[in-house]
C-alpha cells in the first residue's frame, strides 16, 4: 500500500515538474520528498533534470546545499563549474571562491579569482570581484598582491562605477601604505607610458581612452580636457565604420563628462554639435549619437532643438532605431499627430518591417481609433513583401477579436487561408471557431452545438485538404487529428470522439536509404510513418490474407513431417 502512494505521488510530481518545468516550488517540492525517502539517487536524477532548464541561481545553489549536506565536497565543485558558466556573474564567481577557501584552500581559491578576473573583465559589475580578490588576498597578509589587484581594477573599471573600489583602495593605501605618495607615483608614471603610447600611434583609441581614465581618477579638469581634445583631433583616416566605431565613443565619452562631471552644458551642447558636423553622415554615422544629442536636449528642456536634431537625423540617415526612439519620445508628450506622421514615414521608408506596422496600429487601437487601426493592417497585409507575415496577421486577428467583430475575424482567416494552408492557421481558425462570442452569449446549447459544428468544420476541410492536396504531409495531417481530438474531448457531451478515432493513423517505423559522405556505400536512418485507413485498400487486405494462409499451410506440412519421421 505505501509503495503504491510513494508511485502515485512520483507519478503526480513527475507530471507536475513535466507541464510546470519553470516553477522552482514543483522541483523543491519533489526533490524534498524524495530525500525524505532517503531516495538520493532520484533527488541527484531530479536536480539534473531541473538544471536543464537553465534555471536561476537559487536552484543552483540548492542543488550544491544537497551534496554537501551528504559530504559531496568533489560533486559540488563540478557544479560549482557549471554553475558560473551558466551564470557567469561576478557574484557567483565570488561564492565559488569562498567555497574553495572553505574547502579546498587558498590556492583553490585563489585560481576561481584570477579566472573571474579575466572572464568577466568587461562586465559592469566586475567591481564586485575585485574587491573581493582584493579582501581575499589582505586577508591572506598578501599586501602587495592585494594593492596591485587594485590598481589592476582601477585602470579597468569605467570611474563612474568604481565608487566601492576607490574607497576600498583608500581605506586599504590608509592601513599599508602612503596613500598620496603612492597615487602620485603611479599617475605620474602612467601618464608618462600614455603619453608616449599617443605619440608613437595618435589612432590608437584604446590608448587615449586609457589616459583620459587617468586623468580622470586624478581630477584635474584642464588636464582632462585637453586629452580629450588632443584625442578627438585624430580623425579617423577612412570614412569607414570599422575605424569610426572606436573614435565616436571619445565624442561621447567628453559630451558626457562635460554633462556629467564638469556640469557644464554648454561645452556639452557644443561637443554633440561639433561631432555631429565632423561625422560623413553619407558614409558613416550612428544613431546612438543622434539620440544622445536629442536626449542631452530635452534634459535642458529644449524641445525645438531636440526635433531639429531628430528631423536631421530621419532626413539624411533613416534608421529604425531613430524612428523608434523618436515616436517614444513624442508619445510621452502626447504628440499623437506628430507620431502618425513618423509612423507614416518610418513605413515608407521599410515598408516590409511589421513592427511598424504594428505599432502604427497599436497606436490607433490605443487611441480607439478602430477604423483608423484596421486601415493600417490592411495597408501591411497587402504589402508584397513583409519580413514576418504570420507576426502582423495574428495580431490583426486578435484585434478583430477583442473588438467582439466575429465576422471580419472569420473573414480575414479565409483570406489568410488563400495565401497559405500551414498547419498552425487551420488550428488557429478552429480555435477561432471554437470559443467565438464566447464571452458574449449566456451559454445557451444551441450556441454551443454551433460553436462546436463551426470548429468541425473547420477541422474537417483542414483534414480534407491535407488528405487529398497535401498527401505527402502525413505528420501535419497526425497533428492536425491530434489537435481535433483534444477539442471534442473538450466538447464534453457535444463531443464526437469516435469521429476523429477513425481517422487516426497508425504509426510504422522505417527505413530509408541515406547517402553516406563518400557516397560510395547506402546507409540507412529510421524514421515514422504514418498509415491513414483510406491507405489501405482492399487489395493489400487480400494479400495479407494470403501470405497468413501460406504462413498457415506451411506450419501444418512441417507438423506433418515431423510426426511421420
Amino acid at each position: 500500500m505505501r509503495s503504491r502512494c510513494v508511485n502515485h505521488a512520483r507519478n503526480v510530481c513527475d507530471r507536475a515538474v513535466s507541464l510546470l518545468p519553470r516553477v522552482d516550488q514543483l522541483w523543491h517540492k519533489y526533490i524534498h520528498m524524495e530525500e525524505l525517502l532517503g531516495a538520493i539517487a532520484n533527488a541527484r536524477l531530479l536536480f539534473e533534470r531541473w538544471m536543464g532548464w537553465r534555471p536561476d541561481i537559487a536552484a543552483w545553489s540548492s542543488y550544491i546545499k544537497f551534496e554537501l549536506r551528504y559530504g559531496e565536497v568533489e560533486r559540488a565543485r563540478a557544479i560549482y563549474e557549471r554553475f558560473v558558466t551558466e551564470h557567469p556573474r561576478p557574484d557567483t564567481f565570488v561564492r565559488y571562491a569562498k567555497f574553495e577557501m572553505k574547502h579546498g584552500g587558498v590556492e583553490r581559491a585563489r585560481r576561481v579569482y584570477e579566472h573571474a578576473s579575466e572572464q568577466l573583465v568587461d562586465d559592469e559589475d566586475v567591481e564586485v570581484v575585485f574587491v573581493a580578490f582584493a579582501e581575499f588576498e589582505e586577508q591572506r597578509r598578501e599586501v602587495e598582491r592585494a594593492r596591485a589587484i587594485y590598481k589592476y581594477a582601477l585602470d579597468r573599471v569605467p570611474k563612474g562605477k568604481a565608487e566601492d573600489l576607490y574607497r576600498k583602495f583608500l581605506a586599504f593605501e590608509k592601513r599599508f601604505g602612503d596613500r598620496e605618495g603612492i597615487e602620485e607615483a603611479i599617475v605620474g608614471k602612467q601618464r608618462f607610458q600614455y603619453e608616449d603610447d599617443v605619440r608613437k600611434n595618435p589612432l590608437n583609441y584604446d590608448s587615449w581612452f586609457d589616459y583620459i581614465r587617468l586623468e580622470e581618477s586624478a581630477g584635474n579638469k584642464d588636464r582632462i580636457r585637453d586629452v580629450y581634445e588632443r584625442a578627438i583631433a585624430n580623425v579617423p583616416p577612412a570614412q569607414e565604420k570599422r575605424y569610426w566605431q572606436t573614435y565616436i565613443y571619445l565624442w561621447i565619452n567628453y559630451a558626457l563628462y562635460e554633462e556629467l562631471d564638469a556640469q557644464d552644458m554648454e561645452r556639452t551642447g557644443e561637443v554633440y554639435r561639433a561631432c555631429l558636423k565632423l561625422i560623413p553622415h553619407k558614409k558613416v554615422t550612428f544613431a546612438k549619437l543622434w539620440l544622445m544629442a536629442a536626449q542631452f536636449e530635452i534634459r535642458q528642456k529644449n524641445m525645438k532643438a531636440a526635433r531639429r536634431i531628430l528631423g536631421n537625423a530621419i532626413g539624411m540617415v533613416p534608421k529604425g532605431k531613430l524612428f523608434k526612439e523618436y515616436i517614444e519620445i513624442e508619445l510621452h508628450l502626447g504628440s499623437f499627430d506628430r507620431c502618425r506622421t513618423l509612423y507614416e514615414k518610418y513605413i515608407d521608408w521599410s515598408p516590409a518591417n511589421c513592427y511598424a506596422w504594428r505599432k502604427y496600429a497599436e497606436l490607433e487601437k490605443n487611441l480607439h481609433e478602430a477604423d483608423r487601426a484596421r486601415s493600417v493592417y490592411e495597408l501591411g497585409i497587402a504589402q508584397p513583401s513583409l519580413d514576418t507575415p504570420e507576426v502582423l496577421w495574428k495580431e490583426y486577428l486578435q484585434f478583430e477579436i477583442d473588438e467582439g467583430e466575429f465576422g471580419r475575424a472569420r473573414e480575414l482567416y479565409e483570406r489568410l487561408l488563400d495565401r497559405t494552408k500551414h498547419l498552425k492557421v487551420w488550428i488557429s481558425y478552429a480555435e477561432f471557431e471554437a470559443s467565438a462570442g464566447l464571452a458574449e452569449d449566456n451559454g445557451s446549447e444551441e450556441q454551443q452545438i454551433e460553436r462546436v459544428r463551426m470548429c468541425r468544420a473547420v477541422f474537417e476541410r483542414a483534414f480534407d485538404y491535407f488528405r487529398t492536396n497535401a498527401a505527402e504531409l502525413k505528420e501535419e495531417r497526425a497533428m492536425l487529428l491530434e489537435e481535433w481530438l483534444k477539442k471534442e474531448l473538450g466538447f464534453g457531451d457535444l463531443g464526437d470522439v469516435a469521429l476523429v478515432q477513425k481517422k487516426a493513423p497508425r504509426k510504422v517505423k522505417r527505413k530509408r536509404p541515406l547517402p553516406t559522405d563518400d557516397g560510395s556505400k547506402i546507409a540507412y536512418e529510421g524514421y515514422v510513418d504514418y498509415i491513414f485507413p483510406d491507405e489501405v485498400t482492399p487489395a493489400s487486405n487480400l494479400k495479407i490474407l494470403e501470405a497468413a494462409y501460406n504462413w498457415k499451410e506451411r506450419r501444418l506440412f512441417d507438423r506433418h513431417v515431423e510426426f511421420h519421421n
